[in-house]
């Protein structure tokens, strides 16, 4: 959910204040930075994955604080509506048999939360977007118990000077739509993949993340539906884009960014200072070593890999890499598979560019590469060296293997990096993402959105990996 805060509404003073130590704590980011007082550790992982709350025939269930108290688990936690939630599992070094003990780990967790839910007659289901959803379920009312989304809120509003948010998503149908709060931003759900990396060089695996977002998204897709339309292979991209947008006066919240970093990750941190207002103005009383009106203005920046200032156990403070654009589900197996391909390439391509490779294309190719990628899926045209690819032949001729050599430089054992991306490889031979399994199932339906989630969520709780997935469940 983001960090809470104390109360919603703020004087003069605060906004201030909050200003005055934001800029202070800027600075000494980058002094620190250059002084190596930041941690060198590196190759440590973690998730966050949102979910959604259903009633037994697939709507939304308003229930989160109640799940929350029965599962009685620090893991999880409230998002943004009262029918989403979001799981964790602890970080831990990215080596030898850490994706299979992150499988381990997330389905144990995930047996339980679902095991709650249906105590409380709710179903737990893992998609980018609830295609049984419509835009009535996103109002006011439906918003989790949080200053910290009232106020989002109401700055949101305030600096669009009242006027509506606006949707407008045209793909192989089109939506165009008014709303009068964030509250569509609900309708995403997303799978958030961490890396800590060494501060010194994390510039490098930042940008190394940004070349990474294209191929990982197009072989990732589940999200192609909202309110009834058919849009994008990963619809989130807009909707999360287009439901926080502060008005045409500022810059976007949601974005895949404005370049590569130069030379230090500091660079990101002093642009947010720099061209983004304060949203949420909490004055905490804390001293400026530990980033906290920093931290807390970077948590409503949201870039699609947005760089993080976090602590190790020993108190040092560290930079990770938080990827934001991949979905929900379909299933464990898939998600961890696209944990693999990313932390794979990211590690393949930092480690290239930490060497003095020059940066394999230009940033506007990179961003251009992504928008396809959400647009079309792995029927994308993607420019790698140079050259336009398709998504199956760059995947499987380049991109896979360079995947495994990244996973190889982590420790990972050999028979998870072949289980893992055997399962990526499969999906692209297949032709079936979670987005073409949904869209293909509802067809032979015949629309019937209930139907299609009742089958869905059955063989999410099947645990196989949706290359695998039969349309006649």
């Amino acid at each position: 959910m983001g960090q809470e805060i104390a109360h919603d509404h703020f004087s003069p003073e605060d906004w201030r204040e909050y200003a005055v130590r934001l800029k202070a704590e800027t600075w000494l980011l980058r002094r620190m930075l250059e002084n190596g007082e930041f941690s060198s550790a590196s190759a440590v992982g973690g998730f966050e994955l949102e979910g959604w709350l259903t009633d037994p025939h697939y709507r939304p269930l308003a229930c989160n604080q109640a799940f929350l108290q029965t599962l009685a688990n620090p893991l999880a936690t409230v998002e943004l509506a009262r029918f989403n939630i979001e799981l964790n599992t602890p970080p831990r070094p990215l080596g030898s048999v850490a994706l299979r003990e992150f499988e381990q780990a997330l389905t144990g967790l995930l047996d339980q939360a679902t095991t709650t839910a249906a105590q409380l007659k709710a179903r737990l289901l893992l998609i980018g977007i609830l295609p049984s959803c419509v835009q009535d379920d996103f109002c006011l009312a439906s918003m989790s118990d949080s200053n910290r989304y009232h106020a989002l809120n109401a700055e949101i509003l305030k600096s669009r000077h009242g006027r509506p948010i606006r949707l407008e998503i045209d793909g192989q149908e089109s939506l165009h739509i008014h709303h009068d709060s964030v509250m569509l931003e609900a309708a995403t759900t997303s799978f958030q993949l961490h890396m800590q990396v060494a501060a010194e060089t994390a510039h490098h695996f930042y940008n190394a993340a940004i070349i990474a977002s294209a191929p990982v998204l197009a072989v990732s897709g589940n999200s192609p539906f909202l309110f009834g339309r058919s849009l994008w292979q990963e619809t989130r991209i807009p909707v999360f884009e287009q439901a926080v947008d502060a008005g045409r006066e500022y810059p976007a919240r949601v974005s895949f960014g404005s370049g590569f970093a130069d030379k230090s990750i500091a660079e990101c941190f002093e642009e947010n200072l720099a061209i983004y207002p304060v949203l949420l103005p909490m004055v905490q009383d804390k001293p400026a070593s530990r980033f906290a009106h920093l931290r807390l203005h970077n948590g409503v920046t949201w870039r699609w890999n947005r760089p993080l200032v976090g602590f190790d156990p020993d108190g040092k403070p560290h930079i990770r890499i938080e990827h934001r654009s991949l979905p929900a589900g379909p299933s464990v197996p898939d998600m961890l598979a696209n944990a693999a391909l990313f932390y794979g390439l990211t590690q393949y391509l930092g480690a290239q560019l930490c060497a003095g490779e020059p940066l394999p294309m230009a940033f506007a190719t990179a961003r251009e590469n992504f928008y396809n990628a959400a647009r079309v899926g792995l029927g994308a045209n993607l420019r790698w060296n140079r050259q336009a690819w398709s998504v199956q032949h760059l995947m499987l001729d380049e991109l896979l293997p360079l995947a495994a050599e990244g996973l190889e430089q982590l420790g990972i054992d050999n028979a998870d990096i072949r289980h893992y991306l055997s399962i990526i490889a499969a999906r692209i031979e297949s032709g079936q993402t979670g987005a073409v399994w949904q869209q293909r199932h509802l067809q032979q339906v015949q629309g019937n959105v209930e139907r299609l989630l009742l089958d869905y969520a059955h063989l999410q709780h099947t645990h196989t990996p949706v290359h695998t997935w039969a349309l006649d469940t």
